[in-house]
C-alpha cells in the first residue's frame, strides 16, 4: 500500500526535523518533502576521488586523507587556532580551525584517520586547509560516494551534512510516481529525452561522477534540469495568466472614442507625436473602449515620449466621466510629472490633485476632500496614492510609472480603489524589459513598445576614463559651462546607505566648488528635505546653477535638454540599466551630449565588459537583455517583483530557449486541461501564489 503524497507529508516527519529545525526550513520555502526534493543544489562538489596532498594545488578545492601526525592549539595575529598536520604517502598539510571545541580537541589527536575536503591555501605553515569539512575514518579503505556531492542554499543552524542527510531522506520516499505525480500530459511535455519528473530529481541531487557535466544542471542544455524548469516556468505563467484572465472577467470603465480634450491637447503641443506614440495610443485607445479592463505594458526608452501618451490616456477617462491616477516609485520622478502634467492640465482647465507621503495637514485634507467629491480629475503621486484614506469618487485608469520598483501588490492594490468596477491599468518604464522577462514577470500585461525618439535627439556620445584624468575631465566642465551649457555630476557608492551616499555627493561637491571657482554647483542626494530637493532642481532647470552634484536620485524624472554633459564617478559600481537611465538625463536637447564614465581602476573583467557596453551602444533592449544576462532576474526587476526573482529551478535568461514552448503549452493547458493548472501552481508556487490573487 502506497503512502501519501509527497506534498502532503510535512518535512518534519523526517527524522531530525524537530519544531526549530522545521522552522529554519520553512524560511527555505521548505514545508513538505516535496518542498525538499525541489530545494535542488546551485553547485557540486567531487568528493568521488581522493587526491594526494603532493597534487594538491593553492586554490583548489580537493578530497584528501591522512593521519594526524601532529596538533595543538597555537597563537597568532588572528587569535587562538587548533592546527593539525595531516600526511599520507605523497607529502603534509596542515588543517586549520579557529573555532574549536573541546571535543573537536579530544577527536584530533595523533594518529587518527581524516577524510578532508576543502580549499587548499598557503598560510604560516605551508599548505593549509582552513575549517574543512572532515570525517575521522576507522579503516585506510572507507568507501567513497559514488556521485557528486551537492551544495545547497541553506539558513543558520543547518550545515551542508544535515541538509544532505535530509534530502536523502526525502529521496528514499520517492519511489512510487503516484507519489510525486506527473502532471502533465505527454502530449504537452515534449522532448526532454525522456527524463521523466522524479528521474530528473534523482539525478539533480545525486548525479554521478562519469555522467556528462551537462546532466548535472551546471549548463545550459541539461535535460533534467531543463525538464524541472520547464514545468517552473510553466505554472508561473498559469499564475500570472489567471490574474489577467481573472482581470477579464470583472466589470470595467467603457471610455468614449469619440472625444474632443485628447484632440484639444494634441493640438496644443509644440511638436507633432511620433508615428510611434500614435500606433500606441491607438492600442490605448482600444482597450479604454473595450469590456475588460485594460493591462498593458509601455516602454519606451528614455526620452522616447511615454508621458504624452500617458496624457493622452489620461485624458480619454477624464472625458469620460472618470477619475485617473499617475503613481511613481520617488518623489523627484512624481514632482516631475506634477510639473510637465500642471501646464497641460491648466490649459485644458483641468483641475490636478499632489500627494506624497510628505503631504501634510490642511493640504492633504483639501486633495481627499476633491478626490472623493471627483473635483480632482487627475491625481498624481507617490507610495501614498494606495493608502486607504485615499478615496475616488470614480477611479477609472491607474498608470504605474517605473514599474520595477513597486511590487505586483502595490500596482494592484491601487487598481483596487475604482470600487465595483475594476480600474483599466496602463505600466510604465523607460527600463527596457527584455523579452525573455516580459514572457514571465509580466504575462499578465499586454505591451507595446515607443520604439522612435522625437525628431532632433542624437545619441549620447559615451566615453570611458580613468580617475586619473579627473582633472582633465573638470577641465570640460569649464569649456561646457562657458559655452552656456550645463552639466551632472554624479556620485556613487557600493554602500546602499543614504547617509553615506550623502557625504559622498557633499564632499564631492566641496572639491568642485573649490576647482570651479566661476560655476555655480548645486547639489541634490536622498536625504535632503523634499522643499530643498525642489529648490536645488529649479535653479539647475532655470539655469541658476550650472552643475549638480547628484546621487542616482536623478536616475529617473529629470529634465533640463540644456544639459549636455554628464560625469558618472565610479560607474562600474551601477547596473547596465542604471547607467543607461543615468545617461538618458543628457541628449533632451539639440546639443550633441556626452557621458563620461569615470571608473577607479583596476576594473575587473566584468566590469570592462559593462562598461564596454554601455559604450558601444544606446539601445535600451540590447542594454536590458545584456543585463539580464550579466546580474539576472533578482538584480533587473528588484526584490519586490514576488514571485519572479525566486525560481527554484528555472532561470530565465539561460532558459530563453523554452519560454515559447512555455507560453504555447500554457495556452494549449488553459484551453484543453484547465483542471491541472492549480496543482502545478501549487507544486511550484505553493503559497507564494497569493501574489497573483490581490
Amino acid at each position: 500500500m502506497t503512502g501519501p503524497p509527497l506534498d502532503q507529508i510535512p518535512v518534519d516527519r523526517l527524522d531530525g526535523i524537530g519544531p526549530k529545525i522545521g522552522e529554519r526550513l520553512a524560511d527555505l520555502g521548505i514545508a513538505s518533502v516535496q518542498d525538499l526534493l525541489f530545494h535542488l543544489p546551485f553547485r557540486y562538489e567531487d568528493r568521488t576521488r581522493i587526491t594526494p596532498i603532493r597534487q594538491a594545488m593553492v586554490g583548489d578545492c580537493v578530497q584528501i586523507q591522512g593521519r594526524i601526525v601532529d596538533s595543538g592549539v597555537e597563537t597568532g595575529r588572528r587569535g587562538r587556532s587548533l592546527r593539525c598536520l595531516l600526511r599520507d604517502d605523497s607529502g603534509m598539510l596542515s588543517l586549520r580551525f579557529y573555532h574549536f571545541n573541546r571535543f573537536q580537541r579530544q577527536k584530533l589527536t595523533g594518529g587518527a584517520l581524516l577524510r578532508c575536503f576543502g580549499e587548499v591555501r598557503y598560510g604560516r605553515s605551508g599548505l593549509e586547509m582552513y575549517h574543512p569539512e572532515y570525517r575521522v575514518l576507522s579503516s585506510e579503505d572507507a568507501q567513497v560516494p559514488d556521485t557528486l556531492t551537492p551544495v545547497y542554499s541553506t539558513v543558520e543552524g543547518i550545515h551542508q551534512q544535515r541538509m544532505r542527510q535530509f534530502v536523502r531522506q526525502a529521496l528514499a520516499l520517492l519511489a512510487g510516481s503516484e507519489k510525486l505525480p506527473e502532471l502533465l500530459p505527454e502530449a504537452l511535455l515534449g522532448d526532454f529525452d525522456g527524463i521523466d519528473l522524479a528521474e530528473s530529481i534523482r539525478l539533480l541531487h545525486e548525479p554521478p561522477p562519469d555522467i556528462k557535466l551537462d546532466y548535472t544542471g551546471r549548463s545550459e542544455n541539461s535535460p533534467a534540469r531543463r525538464r524541472l524548469a520547464f514545468e517552473e516556468l510553466l505554472a508561473h505563467r498559469l499564475c500570472m495568466r489567471r490574474l489577467k484572465l481573472d482581470a477579464g472577467a470583472l466589470p470595467s470603465p467603457r471610455f468614449s472614442i469619440e472625444q474632443e480634450l485628447p484632440r484639444r491637447f494634441a493640438d496644443s503641443l509644440p511638436f507633432q507625436l511620433t508615428g510611434a506614440q500614435r500606433r500606441v495610443y491607438r492600442e490605448i485607445r482600444r482597450d479604454l473602449a473595450g469590456e475588460a479592463p485594460m493591462m498593458r505594458l509601455l516602454q519606451g526608452d528614455v526620452g522616447s515620449g511615454k508621458t504624452v501618451v500617458a496624457a493622452l490616456g489620461a485624458l480619454l477617462a477624464i472625458e469620460s466621466g472618470f477619475q485617473a491616477c499617475l503613481m511613481a516609485p520617488t518623489e523627484i520622478l512624481a514632482e516631475q510629472h506634477w510639473q510637465t502634467f500642471l501646464p497641460w492640465f491648466e490649459t485644458l482647465q483641468l483641475p490636478l490633485g499632489w500627494l506624497s507621503g510628505k503631504t501634510r495637514g490642511k493640504a492633504r485634507d483639501e486633495v481627499l476632500q476633491a478626490l472623493a467629491s471627483g473635483e480632482c480629475k487627475l491625481l498624481i503621486g507617490t507610495h501614498a496614492v494606495f493608502q486607504e484614506q485615499v478615496q475616488f469618487r470614480r477611479l477609472g485608469l491607474v498608470i504605474v510609472d517605473e514599474q520595477h520598483r513597486f511590487g505586483v501588490h502595490q500596482r494592484l492594490a491601487l487598481r483596487e480603489k475604482a470600487g465595483a468596477l475594476r480600474a483599466h491599468q496602463l505600466v510604465m518604464t523607460a527600463t527596457p524589459i527584455p523579452r525573455t522577462l516580459a514572457m514571465s514577470a509580466y504575462a499578465d500585461l499586454d505591451s507595446s513598445v515607443i520604439d522612435e525618439l522625437p525628431p532632433g535627439r542624437r545619441p549620447v556620445n559615451t566615453v570611458v576614463h580613468s580617475n586619473s584624468r579627473r582633472n582633465e575631465i573638470i577641465e570640460r566642465i569649464t569649456a561646457s559651462c562657458a559655452a552656456g551649457r550645463q552639466a551632472y555630476w554624479v556620485c556613487t557608492l557600493i554602500d546602499e546607505s543614504e547617509t553615506l551616499q550623502a557625504q559622498a555627493a557633499e564632499a564631492t561637491a566641496a572639491e568642485l566648488r573649490q576647482a570651479l571657482p566661476g560655476i555655480r554647483v548645486g547639489l541634490v542626494h536622498g536625504r535632503l528635505k523634499a522643499a530643498e530637493k525642489s529648490a536645488e532642481m529649479e535653479q539647475f532647470k532655470q539655469g541658476e546653477t550650472q552643475l549638480l552634484v547628484a546621487t542616482t536620485v536623478i536616475e529617473v524624472g529629470v529634465d533640463v535638454p540644456n544639459a549636455s554633459l554628464m560625469v558618472i564617478e565610479n560607474p562600474e559600481r551601477l547596473g547596465l540599466a542604471q547607467l543607461h537611465q543615468l545617461r538618458g538625463r543628457v541628449g533632451r536637447g539639440a546639443e550633441q551630449s556626452h557621458c563620461v564614465l569615470l571608473y577607479q581602476p583596476p576594473l575587473s573583467d566584468l566590469s570592462r565588459e559593462r562598461l564596454g557596453i554601455i559604450r558601444e551602444t544606446s539601445d535600451g533592449f540590447r542594454i536590458a537583455e545584456e543585463d539580464l544576462r550579466l546580474r539576472g532576474p533578482g538584480q533587473v526587476l528588484g526584490t519586490r517583483q514576488a514571485g519572479v526573482a525566486g525560481f527554484r529551478v528555472a532561470d530565465i535568461s539561460r532558459d530563453s530557449e523554452i519560454l515559447d514552448q512555455v507560453r504555447d503549452t500554457c495556452q494549449e493547458l488553459l484551453a484543453s486541461y484547465p483542471h491541472l493548472a492549480d496543482p502545478l501552481i501549487r507544486r511550484w508556487i505553493g503559497e507564494r501564489s497569493h501574489y497573483a490573487n490581490v
